[in-house]
Order: C-alpha cells, then sequence, then structure tokens
C-alpha cells in the first residue's frame, strides 16, 4: 500500500474521529452507509465509463475518486488499512496457481 493511500486513510478515520464543519469527508459520514454505498457505486460506474473512453487522465481522475470513496466505506465499516494489505498479501501468487475457476452463478 503505497504511503499516499496510508496518509487518505488516516485523514478519513480523522474525519470520522473528529468531524470538521464543511468537509466533504464529514458529509458522507452525517449521510450514513446508504449514501457512503451510493457513491462507492456511481464512483465504480465512472470507472467503467472512463476505462471505454481514450482519455487516461479521466481513468485516472475516477479512480481516484473510487479508492478515495471505498476509503470512507471501510471507515464506516471499521475496516482498518491493514485488513486490506493482509488480503492482498494472503493472495499473492493464488492468481497464478489457479487453472480453473468455478463459474458464478448468484450475483
Amino acid at each position: 500500500m503505497t504511503q499516499a493511500l496510508i496518509e487518505l486513510y488516516k485523514v478519513i478515520q480523522d474525519r470520522k474521529d473528529s468531524p470538521k464543519e464543511g468537509s466533504y469527508t464529514n458529509y458522507l459520514f452525517t449521510k450514513g452507509l446508504d449514501k457512503i454505498l451510493k457513491k462507492v457505486g456511481e464512483e465504480a460506474t465512472e470507472v467503467v465509463i472512463a476505462a471505454k473512453n481514450e482519455d487516461s487522465a479521466e481513468l485516472v481522475y475516477e479512480t481516484a475518486d473510487l479508492l478515495y470513496h471505498v476509503w470512507v466505506l471501510l471507515v464506516e465499516k471499521g475496516i482498518p488499512y491493514e485488513a486490506i494489505t493482509e488480503e492482498l498479501a494472503r493472495r499473492e501468487g493464488l492468481i497464478s496457481k489457479t487453472t480453473e475457476r468455478p463459474e458464478i452463478k448468484n450475483l
């Protein structure tokens, strides 16, 4: 995990612990989980659309928005960033060992 993402997580956690009047992050926490989930969904869709376009700067911009909103979600749910890094470390090398994946039947 890059230091910038760790610092972002810490800033978001600080906003939850010590709300700052007028901050967008504070607004999201005030509105609650449903608003945060809506924003994660919107940003994920925008990443998909940006990926279909030719402008890589748009994809970078939308991906940054998605990462920010996912961090807000994790803070809201009380999940530390270390849980994500640990999960990624646990998966290291697993994809190259997987030759067949089961069909996804229910989404």
